[in-house]
C-alpha cells in the first residue's frame, strides 16, 4: 500500500467517525474552532513579535531581553497547545482537506522548525540572561527567521483553503 493510499484511508477513516460527523453536522462548531484558532495564532504571533523585535535590538532596548521573553513566551508556549487542540478539531472535522493537502504538510513542517527556532532563542535565556548581548548578529538573524517562519505559517494556513 503507498503512502497516498493509506493517507486516504486514514482520511476515510477519520470522516466516518462520530466526532467527524458531529463537527461536519453542527454548523456552528467549525466557526467557533476557527475563530479560536484565528485567536490564538493572533496572540502567539503578537508575543513572538515583541520577542523577536526586542531580540533584532529593533524595540525595547532598555529592556532586558530576558525580561521580555518572561513576559511573552509564556503566551507563545500556551498558545500552541490550544493551536494544537484547535486544529485537530478543524482536520477531524475535513480530514482530507488537511491530511492530502501539500500546503498542510508544508505549513506542519514550518511549524515545527518555528517551535524549534523559539526555543532555542528563548530557552538560553534561563539560564544566561545575558545570552544574546555579545551575539548581536546572531540575535538578529535568528529573529528574522523566526519572524519569517511564523509569517509563512500564517500564509500557509490561508492557502490550505485554496490548493
Amino acid at each position: 500500500m503507498t503512502i497516498k493510499q493509506t493517507l486516504n484511508s486514514v482520511c476515510v477513516w477519520i470522516d466516518s467517525t462520530a466526532l467527524s460527523q458531529a463537527i461536519q453536522n453542527a454548523p456552528w462548531v467549525v466557526p467557533t474552532v476557527q475563530t479560536v484558532h484565528i485567536l490564538a495564532i493572533a496572540a502567539l504571533m503578537a508575543s513572538m513579535l515583541m520577542i523577536n523585535l526586542r531580540l533584532a535590538g529593533v524595540v525595547g532596548r532598555d529592556q532586558p531581553l530576558a525580561r521580555v521573553s518572561g513576559r511573552f513566551s509564556p503566551v507563545i508556549w500556551w498558545m500552541l497547545p490550544l493551536l494544537l487542540i484547535s486544529g485537530i478539531f478543524l482536520i477531524i472535522g475535513e480530514p482530507a482537506r488537511a491530511l492530502k493537502n501539500n500546503i498542510f504538510q508544508i505549513k506542519m513542517l514550518l511549524v515545527i522548525s518555528a517551535i524549534f527556532v523559539t526555543w532555542f532563542a528563548t530557552s538560553p535565556l534561563k539560564k544566561s540572561p545575558a545570552h544574546w548581548d555579545s551575539r548581536a548578529g546572531l540575535a538578529t538573524l535568528v529573529a528574522l527567521i523566526s519572524v519569517s517562519l511564523w509569517v509563512a505559517i500564517i500564509f500557509a494556513g490561508r492557502w490550505i483553503a485554496y490548493f
